[in-house]
């Protein structure tokens, strides 16, 4: 029986952790061609342990539900997750399957290209016991199947559900019925059908992030541009899970949808001027310090 949550837990991230193992070039490579670049890290990483570390560094508490594997990546992940204060009861070790990597080139520009290989993440057990009060967030690094169950859960639950819809994946609609919010970039928004095709299928609040151009707000029936802060970026690398794990945390702690994103976007533009995903993610201070600066 696979572990759960503390019931004390006000964000549950469902999601992957995975080893960055991240270069840096002039350019992205074309097909067939080799660069020399110019530096090479490995950072922790994953969608959902990014999201998690993002959540509990906005103030939340935070629970996290993934899939490691039984060797070196696993532990330096377990080690990494446990310094920042997650709760990791729902941590499964696989002893079959490798701790998940992700292959990232960031150009010169701070931009960057992925290529995820999941390894023990297809093991991610679903949250299966979740408070009221709680924010479910989810991305799809992990199977689908996972994330319906767990935001199943927290329907029965009444809890909230956050999805972040990455990479695109064919969504069910069983699945949509089931969100509450869900996040898409400007690219996953037209391979999911559209915002009108989300709220068709019951989502009540649609965010569409655009990178330095803000965010616009689908929320019932209105529509809405919040503008993103001025920062000098160095590496976009997590800062669409910087914007997810902060909007969950202010909207556990009771903001408003307005306020919510607001908090949200200064995270996720602090986190492009520092390299690497888990070291990029902001804190509660810096994000406030910004919003300070910037008002």
């Amino acid at each position: 029986m696979a572990p759960v949550p503390s019931s004390h837990a006000s964000v549950v991230v469902v999601g992957s952790a995975n080893v960055d193992l991240v270069a840096t070039a002039p350019r992205h490579p074309l097909p067939g061609e080799t660069l020399i670049g110019s530096d090479f890290h490995e950072y922790p990483g994953g969608k959902g342990l990014n999201q998690a570390v993002a959540a509990a560094r906005a103030g939340a508490r935070t629970a996290f539900i993934c899939a490691v594997g039984d060797d070196d990546a696993g532990r330096f992940l377990h080690s990494i997750a446990s310094g920042e204060g997650l709760d990791l009861a729902g941590v499964h070790i696989s002893p079959n399957e490798p701790t998940g990597r992700a292959l990232i080139v960031v150009d010169d520009a701070g931009e960057n290209s992925i290529i995820v290989v999941p390894g023990s993440n297809a093991l991610c057990p679903p949250a299966t016991k979740i408070g009221p009060s709680d924010v479910v967030l989810a991305q799809l690094e992990v199977p689908i199947s996972t994330v319906t169950n767990s935001f199943a859960a927290a329907r029965e639950a009444g809890a909230m559900t956050i999805l972040n819809p990455a990479p695109a994946a064919e969504l069910s609609t069983e699945l949509l019925a089931l969100c509450d919010i869900v996040i898409p970039n400007e690219h996953e928004i037209e391979l999911l059908g559209g915002v009108s095709r989300l709220q068709e299928a019951g989502v009540d609040t649609v965010i569409v992030t655009k990178g330095a151009a803000g965010v616009d707000i689908h929320h019932q029936g209105l529509n809405q541009r919040l503008p993103s802060f001025q920062v000098t970026p160095v590496d976009t690398t997590g800062a669409g899970d910087a914007f997810c794990g902060a909007l969950a945390a202010s909207l556990a702690a009771g903001r408003e949808l307005d306020e919510a994103c607001l908090r949200a976007l200064a995270g996720g533009a602090l986190a492009t001027t520092t390299h690497g995903a888990v070291p990029s993610l902001p804190f509660q201070d810096e994000i406030e310090s910004l919003i300070a600066a910037s008002s």
